[in-house]
């Protein structure tokens, strides 16, 4: 009786890759069944990445072939698993397999060929027992030395080793197979008449328990549990048969129920059907197909020098159980060929990819075999064997060696580093400058200088650049709702007051020169109003974008994970484009329209003339915001920020100083020059 074949494979299958044991080498039968095993069941660890390093089949032992061309197939094969990269060898095989193993080494022990088949790991499938003739008990199983092989499951029979302790062939004369099988194992004759005085008859004393394991196992085999799991099983079937309604009759005369004839083919439905406690405690049943339902039990092959051997249950192979409880091994408790020194035993093609490596083919060879290739720039692999490398999440960046991810630091530009203060300190510097001068002009607010050009304007300009310079605060620190909503529109709305300021300026510059002409119409424009409208609509319109702005798709505080390898931007998402180039795109006409007028005003006499000192502020102005275009582009993370602020502060500063500095100077240091008098001379 056996369990189902696939699971059996599987089981096999599982053993191999739960050792990473996939360069292996494979022996089957020279017969059907070998090919059977080639064909069908190879293709299946394949699937599971497992690959041959050979495939071999053991030599014929049959009247066809010659001793010389037994020795030479037997030489060949040893050779071929000695040479074999593979530690690992699986063999497929029936009960007799193990002898032509050892047959085949007896041989090129024979030839004084040195041998090393016990540097691998011989992995055997259930259908194969250690078995042996009587003449080669001295044969060499240290290959089996720490070999692993699947049985079907069996359990100790209570009563079973008394049994073989009290066998007696002399009281069984009948029994023609235990008088041969004690005549081989004990060297003795079993009393017939035929036979002279002078042989060594059975006592019928001789003892099973003192042959060598190697030659008779006194535990309860797979084999063996499966032949009583099968007698028990043949006579339940009989029972339900011979009880069953279906296999008796009745005679038409009335003698009596006589029992059907039975034909082998009648008792597998009732096989089938079979399901028994046996002497052990345990069920036995089989499925639908008539396969017994059974696991298979992992044993570990310990031998010594005096040829006799231990077989250790280490793990169980249990089809019926859950998915993940199926297959059980204990790595531990395994005993591993000598060579191996208990280290577990490496079967593959080359060696594992180590962290920061993947995988890559090699060209003609089994998809086992490849190479190990370091993980691009930007990739990394945090186990073994990687088959590909893999970009770390945004908020993460790799490490030198690419095996791992390392958490990327936030980083904005803030009030504690140098460059933010640096920032901070010059936008409050230039601050109380504009506040220093604002309070000039409104000391000497009566003075002919400050009222030669609408002070009102005047105080309206200094009060906008500084606003700007503080302006310039906003893009410090973490950005946060309120700051990403006012950094871009305050900016806008402030340069727009600013320039619409100095517009107004130069309007009122050419219209008080044009209004002097005799016959002018122009004197009408001019005044208070005009110049309060400029500034008014200028601000107004760029008001209207920046609410528009904010309705529609407001700015908001966002995680730039890509810039910067190694650093998490926390910047201002502006999240409109358009509405962001509209801003910039007005306050630039301003400034053109301003830099134009200021520059057609420059030859006008000097006492009513700001223009010259506007034009030169203009192209100040101009000029940082067009240098600022390309470096913002080229530059990322907080670097944009600072160059922004920079842009903002520079722009403002040079504003300020082309325009009121000369004024402040002739304020402060040159009063005399402060009269209408002066004014008038110079007209």
């Amino acid at each position: 009786m056996f369990p189902k074949i696939s699971d059996h494979y599987e089981g096999i299958v599982q053993l191999l890759l739960h050792f990473n044991w996939i360069w292996i080498g494979v022996i089957s039968l020279y017969d059907d069944t070998g090919e059977g095993f080639v064909q069908n069941v190879l293709p299946m660890f394949t699937q599971k990445g497992i690959c041959f390093h050979f495939v071999a089949r053991l030599p014929k032992i049959d009247f066809t072939n010659t001793y010389n061309r037994f020795i030479k197939e037997c030489h060949e094969m040893i050779t071929v698993v000695i040479e074999s990269t593979a530690n690992v060898i699986v063999v497929h095989g029936e009960s007799h397999t193990i002898i032509v193993i050892r047959m085949m080494i007896y041989v090129e022990e024979l030839e004084d060929t040195p041998l090393q088949i016990s540097t691998k790991v011989w992995v055997m499938t259930a259908q194969m027992e250690f078995a042996m003739f009587p003449f080669a008990t001295d044969w060499e199983i240290d290959f089996l030395h720490g070999a692993i092989s699947f049985e079907v499951h069996s359990k100790a029979l209570s009563g079973f080793r008394h049994f073989l302790q009290t066998r007696n062939p002399l009281s069984a004369k009948k029994d023609k197979f235990l008088w041969t099988f004690w005549e081989e194992v004990f060297n003795c004759d079993m009393p017939r008449p035929s036979l002279d005085k002078d042989n060594m008859f059975c006592t019928g004393k001789e003892k099973l328990e003192t042959l060598p394991v190697s030659v008779f196992e006194m535990s309860m085999t797979s084999h063996s549990y499966s032949i009583y799991n099968a007698v028990y099983a043949i006579a339940h079937a009989l029972q339900a048969m011979y009880s069953s309604k279906l296999k008796r009759r009745t005679m038409p005369n009335g003698a009596g129920k006589q029992p059907w004839n039975i034909h082998p083919w009648q008792l597998h439905q009732f096989l089938r059907r079979v399901a028994f406690n046996n002497s052990a405690g345990e069920e036995v049943s089989f499925n639908q197909n008539g396969e017994l339902l059974s696991g298979f039990d992992i044993i570990n092959w310990v031998t010594f020098p005096n040829q006799s051997f231990v077989k250790i249950k280490v793990g169980t192979m249990e089809p019926q159980a859950p998915v993940d409880k199926r297959f059980f091994i204990q790595d531990d408790v395994i005993v591993w060929p000598r060579i191996f020194k208990q280290a577990l035993p490496l079967s593959r093609c080359n060696n594992k990819c180590q962290l920061g490596f993947h995988k890559r083919k090699k060209e003609g060879e089994q998809f086992c075999c490849y190479d190990c290739i370091p993980c691009p720039e930007g990739k990394v692999s945090n186990h073994t064997d990687a088959d590909e490398c893999f970009e770390c999440p945004g908020y993460r960046y790799p490490n030198n060696d690419k095996d791992g991810c390392l958490p990327k630091e936030i980083m904005f530009l803030s009030f504690e580093e140098p460059l933010g203060i640096v920032l901070a300190v010059f936008a409050l510097k230039f601050s109380l400058i504009t506040v220093f001068i604002l309070g000039i002009f409104i000391k000497y607010r009566d003075t002919p200088i400050v009222k030669a050009n609408n002070k009102n304007l005047t105080y309206i300009l200094l009060t906008s650049l500084l606003l700007s310079f503080l302006c310039a605060l906003l893009f410090i620190g973490q950005p946060g709702k309120v700051a990403c909503l006012l950094q871009q529109t305050a900016f806008g709305v402030i340069f727009s007051v600013a320039l619409s300021s100095i517009l107004a300026k130069t309007i009122t510059v050419i219209l008080a020169f044009v209004a002097t002409k005799p016959g002018s119409r122009i004197r009408q424009w001019m005044g208070k109003r005009l110049a309060y409208s400029i500034v008014l609509s200028c601000s107004l319109t760029q008001a209207a974008v920046s609410i528009a702005w904010l309705a529609i798709s407001p700015p908001f505080p966002d995680l730039d994970m890509y810039s910067v390898s190694q650093k998490i931007v926390l910047k201002c998402n502006e999240d409109s484009g358009t509405m962001l180039y509209s801003l910039l795109g007005f306050l630039g006409f301003l400034a053109l329209v301003s830099l134009t007028l200021a520059f057609l005003a420059r030859k006008l006499p000097d006492s009513f003339n700001e223009a010259k000192f506007i034009t030169f502020s203009m192209l100040v102005f101009c000029s940082v915001w067009l240098c600022f275009i390309p470096t913002y582009l080229s530059t990322r993370a907080k670097s944009m920020v600072a160059v922004e602020i920079f842009s903002i502060l520079a722009s403002s500063f040079g504003l300020l100083i082309c325009i009121f500095s000369p004024k402040c100077y002739v304020i402060l240091l040159k009063p005399e020059l402060n009269s209408k008098e002066q004014l008038i001379k110079r007209i």
